[in-house]
């Protein structure tokens, strides 16, 4: 059985005067790994016991079986409960009985008709979210599908306060993806086929900043992923690759494994992310690019769940902290998501780079807390956040250096030179690219 922490136990009772409030549809927004498993299971045994019917809404079905077992140890009453993946349940909603409260796990995709569609049919009920990131891929919030936020505490108060574990984040200066191609918001899998040398580095990067301790790998594609759960092996490392066709027998022996510590690295695609229950890890390495803020909170936090006197380790080799800052920044959320202005104002407060380890560090620091490494006045560079990791072939270098205009730039990497050949710092491509169209 298990029992809420003050924090949580405060979250729950915020969420309830929400609806003594008179709103239909609040959002409980907390941090991965605080706990929203047994928050949910609270919230739930509290209904039933009322004889209120739930409907319980997840994204993947993989999550079906993890939370009925959730909810069981929690000692709620199956009976009055339906959980269903909302790609199985939009196309037999006249089948179940009608609830008295739907609660959606990850809220943030409750955007999609899908979602939509169940929420019209059942329009009496009252609706409950859960999500640590309450926004679209694209800034847009939720205010179409909720009408409050509950803000659960930061992930700051929970690492001072021992319920997630402090960090240590690696990452490359300079990224670019300015070549990848999107799709729903995100880029393109099939497009995610990084530089060689660049991933010939990842086993090197492991056994130097994580060497013996347990990690997961969040790869490209399948193809990718094998690829390197099958090089950590032939360096002796026990390493495998786990996928969402992976039979479910096969996939219990798998993470018992992982946890016994018959197996030291887990290669996934985007598996085990939202909501996926895996055992403890002290590493994750991102080989994923993506635009998605949720899916990197989820992957880059999967190291954080507390443990006495633990530090996780974020390697990511794809620059994704270019984009989003660190895993711990501290995020204004609204029903009405980020405005333009927003989004440009948190590129203030990504995290600089130490050149002699790479970590990912705050930009007031003088001294690399990681490595001892000391910045120096003329040390300090100005990096254009819109650089992302791409494979480097010589015929990158063809433009010529000695463009007169500017406007003859036909992409970010021609304009970069063209700033470096001119004497401009980095941030003068960024702002031409926005002139061009070319961001």
């Amino acid at each position: 059985m298990y029992k809420l922490y003050p924090h949580q136990e405060e979250l729950v009772q915020e969420a309830k005067n929400s609806f003594r409030k008179g709103f239909k549809s609040p959002c409980i927004v907390s941090p991965c790994g605080s706990g929203k498993s047994v928050i949910i299971a609270d919230i739930v045994k509290s209904a039933t016991e009322k004889n209120n019917r739930v409907l319980f809404l997840i994204h993947r079905k993989e999550l079906k079986d993890q939370i009925i077992e959730t909810f069981k140890n929690y000692g709620v009453d199956m009976s009055f409960v339906d959980v269903y993946m909302v790609q199985t349940l939009v196309n037999k909603l006249e089948k179940i009985k009608k609830p008295n409260l739907i609660i959606t796990d990850e809220n943030h995709h409750a955007l999609a008709k899908t979602y939509k569609k169940i929420y019209d049919y059942f329009s009496s009920c009252l609706k409950l979210g859960f999500t640590a990131t309450p926004i679209r891929l694209n800034g847009v919030g939720l205010s179409d599908v909720n009408d409050t936020l509950v803000i659960g505490k930061s992930v700051n108060w929970l690492i001072q306060n021992n319920f997630l574990a402090n960090f240590r984040y690696f990452a490359p200066e300079i990224i670019n993806t300015h070549n990848l191609k999107v799709t729903h918001g995100d880029y393109k899998v099939s497009d995610l086929t990084m530089n060689r040398i660049i991933y010939s580095d990842v086993l090197k990067t492991y056994e130097r900043l994580a060497k013996g301790k347990k990690a997961i790998c969040y790869c490209p594609n399948v193809e990718f992923s094998k690829k390197i759960a099958n090089e950590f092996c032939e360096s002796n490392i026990k390493a495998i690759h786990l996928d969402a066709k992976t039979e479910k027998k096969e996939r219990e022996s798998i993470i018992k494994d992982f946890r016994e510590g018959k197996i030291q690295i887990l290669c996934n695609v985007d598996l085990i992310g939202e909501g996926f229950d895996v055992p403890d890890c002290e590493v994750v390495v991102l080989l994923r690019p993506t635009k998605s803020l949720s899916l990197f909170i989820q992957q880059s936090m999967r190291s954080m769940r507390y443990r006495p006197n633990k530090t996780a380790t974020i390697i990511d080799c794809v620059g994704n902290v270019e984009r989003f800052g660190l895993p711990n920044l501290e995020r204004e959320w609204s029903l009405e998501g980020e405005t333009k202005e927003q989004r440009e104002s948190k590129l203030q407060d990504n995290p600089k780079t130490c050149p002699e380890c790479f970590a990912a560090i705050d930009k007031k620091f003088l001294i690399c807390p990681c490595c001892g490494f000391e910045f120096r006045a003329e040390q300090e560079v100005e990096i254009d956040t819109t650089v992302e990791l791409k494979e480097i072939k010589e015929n990158d270098f063809s433009f010529r250096l000695n463009t007169k205009d500017w406007k003859e730039c036909k992409n970010m990497k021609e304009l970069r030179n063209w700033c470096i050949d001119n004497n401009y710092k980095p941030g003068r491509a960024y702002y031409l690219g926005k002139i061009l169209k070319l961001i």
